[in-house]
């Protein structure tokens, strides 16, 4: 079994990397996985946490206390998510924690600039033993994390962000520049403290959309209620939910009227109607009204413990473009320092240049080598983006998914309960006998509960209309019903169910009509004449062709329709919604193949509600689900909508392009800086602080742009 623990101080990406490694050389500590995007730690419960705090220490970040609940936390792929609802109780003591540290290190930052500018100004009237005196200090109080972690660092040959600041530190201590080591020390002070303050944000954006999880709930039995954790309630127990009290876990109404914010669960703002019945969302939130619920599913197969484990999960998850920057830091920091080498060594060899200007060339491209705008150029806008759509209801289930989000050329839909709403509407009817055929119809269909059925009688009840009584009701397998009302016989089914009656050339014309148009027929028939016939389809949900018609706008090259009805029925669809193509009659493996096919020409997202859209969303290459649709296809998906429709979706893939730009921009900026500071050794123009502050201003750069995927308008 895996614990969960909260760390804090972890101070870059690569850091956090170099981390886990030791951790797994540990005992028992082979399965160890540390996040920087989350802080935290997921380690076997037998591991030495005391041996696991001094590597920790080793880089200045720390093991968190846990409260009591938290130690109830274990490994989710012991299917218990506990730890799922943990994050708001442990908060404000983290919070307070991480405020603390980043006051002290403030505190820190301000003596030291102080003693700066002090030692800077009373050069010439103190002594040269005074002011190095105070630069020291000032350097020891803003720069002895990095300068310890760099020192440890040297002596096993790691070369990392606090070894590259170690050695231009000493060495321009060495060559006497002590104003520029100083600086150096203060400003990457800063900048360690910005960058640390910018995934904060990021990390407490996503723990405020974790806080919907409630703890306790009031549980009645035998009329008397007990306050309860959550963790606690099991299928059937009955609970009481007040007005502004969270819904503990899924359940149904059994009385009470209310309305009730689901915000949290679907991203919808409205409220939501509920009385008894109805079925509710635990973490949704009870407006007015008191309400008796019944629960139907424990919390950790609830609705919100799916949508936190998930968006926990997605946090942990890392991006081809984070690998390939990961991958490339391991090899751009070593070019670095051998370029700084041949800096230092080739024009006083060479060139006869001076050995002291050309080391202070040589420290100075050391410190623009850093990595660390690069490594962060991704997991904050990857952070923000999870969490952006999180808050709308779509959960992203790792920043791999939504950066294939963001390129998405094609998408291909079911139809059914996809585009539609998976319920059968009268959309025609032609009526040859208005007295007899709507009541025979509802005395006949009243008793059915087939789809067809209910949206004839759906139909009978607009109307108005009163049915009459059907007596001797016989089911015929794939034909009908056949009944008997006031002495006379009737037929109500397909074509086939009526085939005793001849059609005249009016009702085959109006048969094939109907049937042009995609419609499923119900006809209804005495033993001599047909009396009308109802026209059936899957109504269109009302928002279809606005969606259809912004991904287009977004970018979406191909929108494709895959359904197993028929062409017809799929082409009428098509058309209302505006999809580019539209194939009917498919099997599940016959939608696989289909999207296969697809992918070659294009990146392609597949979207569906049923069992039978499984397959399809697990071939593709990227599977999103409606959240209200069945288990296998949440499953099995890469994205799920928490709402049943599509209205968020070009939203969603707004957003991923977002922040695929903004990743794309971050790399651009990061490089640039670095290749500017650089070629400014030619002329022998650069020097220790604008190396900082070229480092310093991409990474606070980076970390701003980033988090503006949290409060920008994505168009």
């Amino acid at each position: 079994m895996r614990i969960e623990h909260r760390v804090k101080g972890l101070s870059c990406p690569n850091c956090t990397n170099e981390l886990e490694q030791e951790i797994r050389k540990l005992e028992h500590g082979d399965t160890a996985r540390l996040s920087y995007n989350s802080g935290k730690l997921l380690v076997d419960e037998n591991v030495d946490l005391e041996k696991v705090k001094r590597i920790l220490k080793s880089d200045g970040a720390t093991l968190e206390p846990r409260s009591s609940q938290a130690r109830n936390n274990t490994d989710s792929n012991e299917h218990d998510h506990n730890h799922d609802h943990d994050h708001s109780h442990n908060d404000g003591h983290d919070h307070d924690h991480g405020s603390g540290s980043t006051k002290k290190m403030i505190g820190l930052l301000a003596v030291s600039t102080l003693l700066y500018f002090l030692a800077m100004l009373s050069q010439g009237s103190l002594s040269a033993a005074v002011s190095i005196s105070l630069y020291a200090v000032a350097s020891i109080l803003s720069g002895y994390s990095t300068f310890w972690r760099g020192l440890k660092n040297l002596a096993k040959f790691k070369f990392n962000i606090d070894t590259l600041m170690t050695i231009a530190l000493v060495g321009a201590a060495t060559i006497g520049d002590w104003k520029e080591a100083t600086l150096v020390a203060i400003l990457f002070g800063l900048n360690e403290l910005l960058e640390g303050i910018g995934m904060d944000k990021a990390r407490r954006s996503m723990e405020t959309l974790l806080q919907a999880a409630p703890k306790e709930a009031v549980k009645v039995d035998n009329g008397i209620e007990t306050i309860v954790p959550i963790a606690s309630l099991k299928v059937s127990d009955t609970v009481i939910v007040r007005p502004g009290e969270k819904i503990p876990s899924d359940g149904t109404v059994t009385s009470g009227k209310s309305s009730v914010n689901e915000a949290a669960i679907t991203g919808e703002s409205l409220p939501v109607e509920k009385a008894s019945g109805e079925p509710v969302f635990g973490g949704s939130i009870n407006n007015e009204g008191v309400l008796h619920i019944r629960i139907d599913k424990a919390y950790e197969d609830s609705s919100l413990a799916k949508i936190l484990h998930l968006v926990q999960e997605a946090q942990e998850t890392k991006t081809p473009t984070e690998l390939f920057i990961n991958k490339f830091s391991k090899y751009y920091t070593p070019l670095i320092i051998v370029v700084a080498i041949l800096v230092i060594l080739i024009p006083p060899l060479l060139l006869g240049g001076d050995w002291q200007e050309w080391l202070y060339q040589g420290l100075a491209v050391l410190i623009v080598g850093c990595p660390c705008a690069l490594i962060l150029s991704s997991p904050i806008a990857i952070v923000a983006g999870i969490t952006r759509n999180a808050r709308n209801g779509i959960l992203v289930k790792g920043g791999v998914f939504l950066e294939q989000l963001g390129r998405l050329d094609t998408l291909a839909f079911d139809k059914t309960g996809t585009l539609t709403k998976g319920e059968p509407h009268v959309e025609k009817t032609v009526v040859y006998d208005e007295v007899r055929f709507y009541s025979i119809a509802g005395a006949i269909e009243k008793a059915s509960e087939h789809p067809l059925a209910k949206a004839v009688m759906k139909e009978i009840s607009r109307l108005g209309i009163t049915s009459s009584e059907a007596d001797e009701i016989e089911t015929i397998s794939g034909q009908g019903i056949t009944a008997v009302c006031d002495g006379r016989k009737y037929w109500l089914g397909n074509e086939k169910s009526i085939s005793h009656i001849p059609f005249t050339d009016e009702i085959r014309s109006a048969v094939q009509s109907l049937k042009d148009e995609g419609l499923t027929l119900v006809l209804l028939a005495d033993e001599s004449e047909v009396l009308g016939m109802f026209g059936i389809a899957d109504e269109i949900r009302e928002e279809s062709a606005q969606v259809i018609g912004e991904l287009h706008r977004s970018g979406i090259r191909r929108t494709v329709m895959l359904t197993g009805d028929h062409q017809k029925t799929a082409e009428k669809v098509a058309r209302a919604v505006g999809v580019s193509e539209s194939y009917g009659s498919l099997l599940p493996e016959d939608k696989v193949a289909k999207v296969k096919e697809l992918a070659v020409r294009g990146t392609v997202g597949m979207i569906g509600d049923g069992i039978n859209d499984a397959p399809a969303l697990a071939s593709s290459q990227l599977g999103i689900a409606m959240g209200k649709g069945t288990d296998s296809a949440i499953e099995t998906a890469d994205i799920v909508l928490m709402q049943d429709h599509l209205g968020k979706l070009p939203t969603a893939i707004r957003i991923a392009r977002r922040v695929n730009r903004v990743i794309r921009f971050n790399i651009g900026v990061a490089l640039g800086l670095k290749l500017i500071a650089l070629l400014l050794t030619i002329p022998g123009w650069l020097t220790l602080w604008i190396a900082i502050l070229s480092d310093m201003g991409a990474t606070i750069f980076v970390t701003l742009v980033s988090l503006t995927i949290l409060i920008q308008k994505c168009s």
